[in-house]
C-alpha cells in the first residue's frame, strides 16, 4: 500500500474540524457531508482522499477514523431538497449538519472545495483537493462515502433494476438506460438532467 504524506492540520488550533461530501454528481439519492476531528497525535500513513482507495480499504479506514477521532459526524440532505435548493446548496447544508452534530466544537474549519457558507462564527479556509491535502478532510471523504454506499446499498433492494448496489447512483450507461425503461422513482434528482434528451414530466 502507497503512503501517504498528508498534513495534520492548517492551522494550529486545539479542534481544527475537516469536511468533505459524497454524491455530489449523482441523479439518486441524498448529498451526504461528514466533519471529522482528530487530536493532534493522529497519523496515518494509509488515510487518503477516498476516490483513491479501493472499497476494502474505505471501510477498514472508517472503523481507524471513527475510533481514533475525537468528534466525527455525518450529515445528509436528501434528493427532494437538493431539488429544492440546488446541489450546491445542498452540500454546504450536509457540512453544516454534519459539523452541528459534532460533540466538540471546532475552531476552525477546512472545507474541500471551493464554496462554503460561513457555519455561525467559525472561520473557515475551503482548500481545492483538500481530501488530498490534509488528513481530516480525507477522513470526512471516506466517512462522507462509505456512509452514503451504506445508503445506496439498502435502497437497492426496493429498486434493484437501477443497480444502485453498484453504481451508487452515479450516471452510468446502464442507469440512464433504466431511467429510460423504467422511469424514475422517488430517490431521483428531478433537477438533474436524468435523460440524454431531457424528458419534460408532470408532477
Amino acid at each position: 500500500m502507497k503512503h501517504t504524506k498528508l498534513k495534520k492540520n492548517y492551522k494550529k488550533v486545539k479542534y481544527e474540524a475537516g469536511c468533505d461530501e459524497a454524491g455530489r454528481g449523482c441523479l439518486s439519492g441524498p448529498v451526504f457531508a461528514a466533519s471529522v476531528i482528530f487530536p493532534k497525535s493522529f497519523y496515518n500513513p494509509v488515510l487518503n482522499d477516498s476516490k483513491v482507495l479501493s472499497e476494502k480499504k474505505r471501510y477498514e479506514l472508517r472503523e481507524i477514523i471513527q475510533q481514533n477521532a475525537i468528534s466525527w459526524a455525518v450529515g445528509i440532505v436528501d434528493n427532494n431538497i437538493i431539488d429544492e435548493i440546488n446541489i450546491l446548496n445542498a452540500t454546504i447544508l450536509a457540512m453544516h449538519k454534519a459539523i452541528d452534530k459534532l460533540n466538540v466544537r471546532p475552531v476552525f474549519l477546512i472545507i474541500d472545495g471551493n464554496r462554503f457558507k460561513q457555519y455561525k462564527d467559525i472561520p473557515h479556509k475551503c482548500i481545492i483537493k483538500g481530501d488530498s491535502k490534509y488528513l481530516s478532510i480525507a477522513a470526512a471523504s471516506i466517512l462522507a462515502k462509505t456512509y452514503r454506499d451504506d445508503f445506496m446499498k439498502e435502497i437497492h433492494k426496493q429498486y434493484p433494476n437501477y443497480n444502485w448496489q453498484q453504481n451508487k447512483g452515479y450516471p452510468t450507461k446502464q442507469h440512464r438506460a433504466a431511467l429510460s425503461r423504467f422511469g424514475i422513482t422517488p430517490y431521483h434528482r428531478k433537477s438533474f438532467k436524468l435523460f440524454d434528451t431531457q424528458l419534460n414530466f408532470d408532477f
